[in-house]
């Protein structure tokens, strides 16, 4: 938990010293996330996984992340608790038992 409170003082610091807060509505928040995802997918395209740079993997997944994190604070959503929430409801919907192994959907296990 520690480490996420210290990578938000960060994310929040260098916001704030930019006056940035103005623009990080919940809505452009989620619409960068999407941006960001789409740079992500596009260092894939036409590759085989492996063959995409990991460098450039790891700059957009890290703006990824920092829009999420941003993004869940401006909702006040603690996100260990959500993560663990998310990990606990995707438990139920997928069975070790009966998703062991498979792609298959929840709905189609």
């Amino acid at each position: 938990m520690q480490d996420i409170d210290t990578i938000m003082q960060h994310l929040l610091a260098f916001r704030d010293a930019r006056d940035w807060d103005q623009f990080h509505n919940p809505k452009d928040l989620a619409l960068a996330i999407n941006v960001e995802a789409g740079e992500l997918l596009e260092l894939f395209l036409w590759k085989t996984p492996e063959a995409a740079n990991r460098d450039k993997v790891k700059e957009e997944l890290a703006d990824v992340l920092a829009f999420a994190f941003l993004l869940a604070n401006k909702y006040g959503f603690d996100i260990k608790e959500i993560l663990l929430e998310k990990i606990a409801a995707n438990d139920k919907k997928y069975p070790v038992d009966k998703a062991k192994g498979t792609a298959k959907k929840y709905n189609e296990l």
